[in-house]
């Protein structure tokens, strides 16, 4: 995660925490909660907590408390063997170590992460995948074209309907299915970039 600003920096946010454990936000002048503050952490919003009476930053803390009604709501991502390792890390010799590495850790997952995102994004917009899904969907229609001509079982009218009226379906079928093939191809060009 990028370093944080100091309080009063532009951009940063300051939300005063008062004796009552209501949270303040001074750029809005209003009290908020946890989930908002948890809300603005996932669009990267930048904020800082103070201690209303003493001005004391306690931005960990309440990071921490979000963490835990997380936890506590069954969306649970740090597992037990996690926590564990964690604890037993306090008073150790290295503690001072634990959150410069965690730091790196999560930045690089965060990169890995990101660069994922793009290479699907990437994939699916014009790129190998894409041309793939054009090749086999022009198979696909060639081959129900061809398995008509020849009678194959299953691209035949069923005994019991009309020759006319089972073209009829199965031309309905074929127009579904394209209607579906190109709803699909609309949703993988909304993923390029």
């Amino acid at each position: 995660m990028a370093k944080s600003k100091a309080a009063g920096e532009s951009g940063t946010v300051i939300i005063k925490k008062y004796a009552n454990r209501r949270l303040y936000n001074t750029e809005t002048s209003s009290y908020i909660t946890l989930d908002l503050l948890s809300q603005m952490t996932r669009e990267g919003r930048e904020f800082v907590v103070l201690d209303a009476k003493s001005n004391e930053d306690i931005t960990h803390n309440v990071l921490t408390q979000i963490i835990m009604d997380e936890e506590q709501r069954g969306k649970n991502m740090l597992p037990v063997n996690f926590l564990r390792q964690l604890i037993s890390m306090y008073g150790d010799s290295m503690q001072s170590m634990v959150p410069q590495y965690l730091e790196q850790s999560m930045e690089a997952f965060r990169k890995n992460q990101q660069q994922f995102q793009e290479a699907m994004q990437g994939a699916f917009a014009g790129g190998p995948l894409a041309e793939i899904a054009k090749r086999n969907m022009e198979m696909f229609e060639a081959a129900t074209t061809a398995f008509k001509a020849k009678g194959i079982p299953g691209f035949e009218a069923p005994a019991s309907a009309p020759a006319s009226e089972a073209s009829a379906e199965k031309d309905d079928e074929i127009a579904q299915l394209k209607a579906q093939l190109a709803s699909l191809n609309a949703k993988i060009e909304k993923l390029a970039p």
